[in-house]
């Protein structure tokens, strides 16, 4: 039995008081409105026959999203996108970095004008200014170009598509669907691919999502594996052939990424993530035009400069670093070379030497400087440097410095799946709330660099 309240009495006492003042078509209004809601909610959620929008993403989807042809023209697009953004940034990266370093001359001879000492100048603009100049030049120019081309897509509503392929993928590995998602935006910088787990629900699932967006290359790396490519892998076939093999080389390294985020995805949720993955229930939208201001001010600003600046946070310090080593000596060496003799027996038994160790320390900040440090320590220049042809660098590596095939292959696969940059370490940080998680995050993939090198090494070495 339920016994009447003053308010509710008085609520009820309103209601008799204006049923009197309604319309008497006021049911049927209401009726109509109920059942136009209704119309409308079918019309947008039920197609018929013949509606020429809904054929033609229909006969794209039988396309797009087919067993056999979704997952190759997902490659395929993926690779276009990677080749747009390699051979586009080219000619602006040695335009900002030509700039930039003209900067960087005009800075130090003011500072020689002002009767500065030397190490004020040298810390100043070939340590600090440079190390920012590196990581600027080579990170805006492929981001300004992946990010518009990866919105474009996600506006476009092929992305929904993408993570739709890649589902049954995910799920058996214990993972959400949409980590396909997170994991493509890796491919630019992995710092925007955890911050992109956020459309993951599951907290469990968002964590896997971001243990291992690392096993993505990200654009930091890429200058590494062209390098490699370029002068290891394409120094094997014709000339007319090159080019297409360092591409393939580098696809290659991506696909090996794929599979260590699909087994370390695997691995996660069987042990310390336990758990059966989501429902994942995805309706896939519509295909629509891409608007051109929204895509620009998602990438560029939201994406682009938002990545760009942490960067540049973790990045100059990094350079002053680098130019102190350098340009301190003791015992007739100076302390670069101090350190990289000490790591050269461990970098040994990974198939590589101390100096990419030495290089891989300095350059945690940024993945960026990886090949400068390595030249600067190698040239003894004091500073970081580049080369002017890979011929000149492949002449540094081979002939003056014993790289070989084994040195270039582990060198690949460390650049891989070695631990993440400065950047993204501090926004898993900031991401997760936890720094147990955001040193997981970094020692994960390292003890799993280390250990992988070491067995091809091993095996190479037994073997070849």
């Amino acid at each position: 039995m339920s016994v009447a309240t003053p308010a509710a009495d008085a609520a009820i006492a309103r209601a008799a008081s204006l049923r009197d003042t309604l319309a008497v078509s006021f049911r049927d209004e209401a009726v109509r409105s109920i059942y136009a809601e209704a119309t409308r909610i079918a019309d947008r959620a039920a197609h018929q026959a013949g509606d020429r929008r809904y054929d033609f993403d229909q006969r794209i989807d039988r396309i797009v999203t087919s067993p056999v042809f979704g997952l190759p023209l997902m490659a395929a697009l993926l690779a276009v996108v990677f080749w747009i953004t390699i051979v586009g940034s080219n000619t602006p990266g040695v335009w900002l970095a030509s700039g930039l370093f003209w900067i960087e001359d005009q800075g130090a001879a003011l500072f020689t004008a002002l009767g500065l000492p030397w190490w004020a100048t040298g810390f100043v603009w070939h340590g600090v200014y440079k190390g920012l100049a590196w990581v600027i030049s080579v990170m805006l120019p492929p981001m300004a170009i992946f990010f518009p081309l990866f919105t474009m897509l996600e506006d476009l509503g092929y992305l929904p598509r993408v993570a739709f392929n890649l589902d049954f993928l995910f799920r058996r590995a214990g993972a959400h669907g949409k980590q396909a998602l997170t994991m493509a935006m890796g491919f630019g910088c992995n710092a925007a691919g955890v911050i992109a787990t956020r459309v993951i629900d599951s907290p469990r699932e968002r964590l896997i999502a971001i243990l291992t967006n690392n096993f993505v290359p990200c654009n930091g790396r890429y200058p590494t594996l062209i390098m490699l490519a370029t002068i290891f892998v394409a120094a094997q076939f014709p000339p007319a052939l090159a080019s297409a093999a360092a591409a393939g080389a580098v696809m290659a390294v991506v696909a090996l990424g794929v599979v260590f985020t699909l087994a370390v995805s695997w691995a996660l949720s069987r042990t310390v993530l336990r758990g059966e993955a989501s429902a994942f229930t995805l309706e896939l939208p519509p295909y629509r035009r891409p608007g051109v201001l929204r895509i620009l001010y998602t990438s560029l600003i939201d994406r682009t400069l938002f990545v760009l600046w942490r960067a540049c946070l973790t990045a100059a310090p990094a350079g002053a670093v680098i130019w102190i080593l350098g340009n301190i000596s003791a015992g007739g060496a100076t302390l670069d070379q101090h350190i990289a003799g000490f790591l050269q027996p461990f970098g040994h038994l990974l198939g590589l030497d101390g100096v990419i160790l030495l290089a891989y320390i300095i350059a945690i900040p940024a993945n960026e400087i990886v090949v400068p440090t390595m030249l600067m320590v190698y040239m003894g220049t004091g500073q970081m440097t580049d080369v002017t042809s890979f011929e000149d660098l492949r002449r540094l590596l081979v002939d003056g410095h014993g790289w070989t095939m084994l040195t270039a292959v582990n060198l690949m696969l460390f650049a891989l799946l070695h631990n993440p940059c400065g950047t993204t370490i501090l926004t898993i940080y900031k991401e997760t709330l936890s720094a147990k998680w955001a040193a997981v995050s970094a020692l994960l993939p390292l003890a799993l660099g280390f250990l992988v090198t070491f067995f091809v090494a091993a095996i190479w070495r037994l073997f070849l």
